[in-house]
């Protein structure tokens, strides 16, 4: 089970108030933060970056100087990237209204959005975040299935909504897990023995086990694909497979959550599952899908809604909005006009290897899980995979963003890199941050 107290405030790297060497102009905007926002909320970092403006890979603070970003997922294609910006105003400035009009915008997009799925996924419906897809996930699957209970493994982030909330073990002691819920181990090579699949499966088998034990229903296995929160899980391909076989022989559906890993980020195929050779029962998508505006959606087998549909009404104000359709069809055109998809694959194929060489000589940088431009990097206490020092990943993250870097740290134990940039992302930003790391590693 996740030691949560290894996350105080469920960030590893957070600011803590009264802290930190800030300027007397942002220590007053500290106050004013929380005075206004209250007290839920955390900043990045020991020192707070108080940022005004991106391009492309680069955030800029209040004093103009340019910050590395190798970390947000959400501005996939680069932080305001011309041609969504255009294609957001433009059609702002026309309509703006939502889905219970006809409008072409929207159906031309959901129709090549599901171009990119296998064809057994072929209906789409809208949110506005991933949180929200998770959540009429969850509904469709409890509707199609009759049942109620939920596997997730240890340290899963689904979102932040009344019922996902109890299914994200990452949030910590504060946001209880449902009493449907069951916790399974990661798929961690280094602490799940034999093979990975059938050893990820047979605790998956224990969960359904224990739940029809408790008269409880099966309703869906539900995973983040590349395992993003439980600290970046991408290897063996294919290793998904037996616990996908065994939640559906309970009678239960795949949710393959792809708001992390979806669109090009793990760089041999547009969606995460593809990389173990899977068609999920439904798919939930959210963070780059439009590059920074909220829109999130959930992709489907047409009979799984078939119940759902015959008996309940569904809207979203804002989901599926116009100028959130073409806000998203232009990320598709930037994904595809620059060839994203492959620079996801060939700079993170140089970015893993410039990791890997850093291993050698560092004996605190531990072993390196990616697909594509997705990273995790374990920092131990000497040469051992196993001994975690969560203390000096944070110490890392610090040092690089006074170096001017932004990353973060993940995982249950607090202890994995979690490296994340722009698909935009260059050899050359890789070599950057290389770079700035391997100082930051020696200091």
């Amino acid at each position: 089970m996740t030691d949560r107290s290894a996350l105080p405030g469920q960030m590893p790297n957070a600011f803590v108030p009264g802290q930190g060497n800030l300027s007397p102009e942002d220590q007053a905007l500290v106050a004013r933060r929380q005075a206004a926002m209250g007290p839920a909320y955390r900043l990045f970092y020991e020192t707070p970056v108080h940022l005004v403006r991106g391009e492309g890979v680069w955030l800029y603070d209040a004093d103009g100087q340019a910050y590395l970003d190798t970390y947000n997922n959400v501005a996939s294609v680069g932080h305001c990237h011309p041609r969504v910006v255009e294609a957001m105003a433009r059609q702002a400035a026309v309509f703006a209204s939502h889905t219970r009009y006809l409008h072409e915008g929207i159906l031309a997009y959901s129709e090549r959005l599901l171009g990119y799925f296998p064809p057994d996924l072929s209906h789409v419906m809208f949110t506005c975040t991933g949180s929200e897809a998770n959540d009429l996930a969850l509904r469709i699957a409890e509707a199609h299935t009759g049942g109620t209970g939920i596997i997730v493994t240890e340290n899963a982030y689904h979102g932040v909504t009344r019922a996902i909330a109890a299914m994200s073990p990452s949030l910590g002691a504060g946001a209880a897990l449902g009493e449907n819920v069951r916790v399974v181990p990661a798929p961690d090579p280094l602490r799940l023995e034999g093979d990975l699949g059938q050893a990820f499966a047979a605790h998956v088998q224990a969960a359904i086990d224990d739940m029809v034990g408790k008269g409880i229903k099966p309703v869906a296995l539900i995973v983040d694909t590349i395992f993003s929160s439980d600290g970046v899980f991408a290897d063996p391909k294919g290793f998904l497979a037996p616990a996908v076989a065994a939640i559906r022989k309970a009678g239960g559906l795949f949710i393959a959550d792809e708001v992390q890993p979806g669109f090009g980020r793990t760089g041999e195929a547009m969606w995460g599952f593809q990389r173990h050779g899977l068609v999920p029962d439904m798919v939930t998508l959210g963070k780059p899908m439009g590059n920074g505006y909220p829109v999130a959606a959930v992709v489907m087998q047409p009979d799984v809604v078939a119940e759902f549909g015959a008996r309940a009404r569904y809207f979203n104000t804002f989901g599926g909005n116009a100028v959130a359709a073409a806000t998203a069809n232009a990320v598709l055109d930037v994904i595809e006009d620059e060839g994203l998809l492959e620079n996801s694959r060939v700079v993170g194929a140089h970015l893993r290897q410039g990791l890997e060489d850093l291993a050698k000589r560092h004996e605190n940088l531990g072993p390196i899980r990616s697909a594509g431009l997705f990273v995790g990097a374990e920092i131990v206490a000497g040469d051992d995979p196993l001994a975690v020092d969560a203390a000096f990943a944070a110490k890392v993250v610090n040092r690089l963003r006074e170096a001017r870097v932004l990353i973060s740290a993940t995982g249950p134990r607090a202890n994995v890199l979690k490296i994340r940039p722009p698909l935009v992302f260059s050899k050359e930003n890789a070599d950057l941050f290389l770079d700035r790391l391997d100082v930051a590693l020696a200091r």
